[in-house]
C-alpha cells in the first residue's frame, strides 16, 4: 500500500500497543516501523531495473526480517523511553507488529509479498489496489480523533481501536467482492463459450467498485472489466501472447527472471523494430488499440551478447486520461 496509509496503520498499531503508557510516541515509533519494508525501494535504485523490482516486497517484507529488526530497535525505544518503564520486549513487540501489519496489508494488493522469505512464494490476495481512500481516510479520522485525546481517556482507545475495526472489515469486504466478480468474470466466459487456462481478478485503481479480470487462452490474454454498476454483459479485448517474438532471447537468465515477476502473466510487442516485455498484471495505461500502453513495460535491448532491460517511462497524460475513463467506467456500462 501507498506510504501514508502504512504510515497511518503503523501509527495505530504502536498506539495499540504501547499508547497507554507513552501515548504520542508510541504512535511515531509505529508510523516509523511501518515505513520500514518500503525503504527497499531506495535499495532498489542501486541495481537494474529486473533487479529492482525483484528485491521489491522480498526480504525487508519477510517475517525473517522483522524477528532480526526488532530486538534492536525495540532496544532502542527501551533506552529511549527508560522514564517511561518501557522494556525492550514491550518496544519489541510494537515494532514486530508494526512490521508484520504493513507486510500483511501489502498481502491484499496484487503485488503481493514473500512474508516467507526466502522462499519465492507471494502472499497476493489481489482485493485491494495500492491507494484506496475508502480503506485510508476513515482510518486516519480515528487516528486524529485518538491523538486528540490524553493518553489516559479510554475514548482515545475506543477511537483507535475503531479505526482498526473499519480499515480491517473494509479488507475483508474487499475479499467478499472479489469472489463475487470472480463468479460475474466466470460466468461471462462460458456464457461466451470461451476456453481458457486461467484467470485472475483484481479491482481497478483507487476503488473496489470496478474490478478487472485477465485471462489467458491459448495463445492471447484477455482483459476485461465489471462494475457493481453495470447492466450489460461483460465483454473482453484479446491482448496476443506473442512470445514467439523472442527468438534468440528466449529462455536467457533476463528473460526468465522477467517471466518470473510477472507470473507468467505476460505479452512481447515490437514497435519500430524494439522489443518489449509487457507485465500484465497491472493493467494498462493506455488501451489504445494500435499502440496499447501497459502499466509495467520493459525494453529489451541486447548489446554485445546481453541483454539489458529499461523500464518504458509512464506518460503523466496516459495517467490522467486513465483517470477520466475510470471515472466513468465505474459508473457502470
Amino acid at each position: 500500500m501507498d506510504s501514508l496509509t502504512q504510515i497511518v496503520l503503523g501509527a495505530a498499531v504502536g498506539e495499540k500497543i504501547l499508547g497507554r503508557k507513552i501515548g504520542n510516541r508510541a504512535m511515531l515509533y509505529g508510523a516509523i516501523a511501518g515505513t520500514i519494508p518500503d525503504l527497499d525501494v531506495l535499495v532498489g535504485k542501486l541495481f537494474d531495473p529486473v533487479t529492482a523490482v525483484a528485491i521489491h516486497r522480498g526480504f525487508s517484507h519477510s517475517i525473517l526480517f522483522f524477528l532480526l529488526l526488532s530486538p534492536l530497535l525495540g532496544w532502542l525505544i527501551s533506552k529511549r523511553e527508560k522514564d517511561s518503564k518501557v522494556s525492550v520486549m514491550n518496544g519489541a513487540g510494537l515494532v514486530f507488529w508494526a512490521l508484520f501489519t504493513h507486510a500483511l496489508l501489502d498481502a491484499f494488493t496484487t503485488w503481493g509479498t514473500q512474508l516467507l522469505w526466502p522462499s519465492t512464494y507471494k502472499f497476493a490476495f489481489k482485493s485491494i489496489f495500492v491507494i484506496d481512500p475508502l480503506y485510508t481516510v476513515p482510518f486516519i479520522i480515528c487516528l486524529i480523533a485518538a491523538m486528540r485525546k490524553e493518553r489516559t481517556d479510554y475514548k482515545r482507545t475506543q477511537w483507535n481501536i475503531l479505526g482498526l475495526k473499519i480499515s480491517t472489515g473494509y479488507l475483508l469486504i474487499t475479499l467478499l467482492l472479489k469472489g463475487i466478480t470472480y463468479y460475474k468474470f466466470r460466468q461471462a466466459l462460458l456464457d461466451a463459450k470461451i476456453e481458457y487456462a486461467q484467470m485472475e481478478t483484481k479491482p481497478s485503481p483507487f476503488n473496489t467498485i470496478l474490478w478487472t479480470a485477465n485471462v489467458e487462452t491459448a495463445d492471447a490474454y484477455l482483459i476485461g472489466d465489471y462494475s457493481f454498476f453495470d447492466s450489460q454483459p461483460i465483454t473482453f479485448k484479446a491482448y496476443p501472447k506473442n512470445h514467439q517474438l523472442l527468438g534468440s532471447l528466449s529462455g536467457t537468465t533476463t528473460v526468465n527472471r522477467l517471466i518470473a515477476i510477472s507470473e507468467g502473466w505476460y505479452t512481447i510487442s515490437e514497435k519500430g523494430g524494439k522489443l518489449y516485455f509487457n507485465d500484465l498484471r497491472f493493467g494498462l495505461l493506455n488501451p489504445d488499440e494500435n499502440n496499447p500502453q501497459f502499466a509495467f513495460s520493459y525494453e529489451l535491448l541486447p548489446e554485445n551478447g546481453a541483454l539489458t532491460v529499461r523500464e518504458v517511462p509512464k506518460s503523466k497524460k496516459d495517467g490522467m486520461l486513465l483517470l477520466q475513463k475510470l471515472w466513468n467506467r465505474i459508473g457502470g456500462n
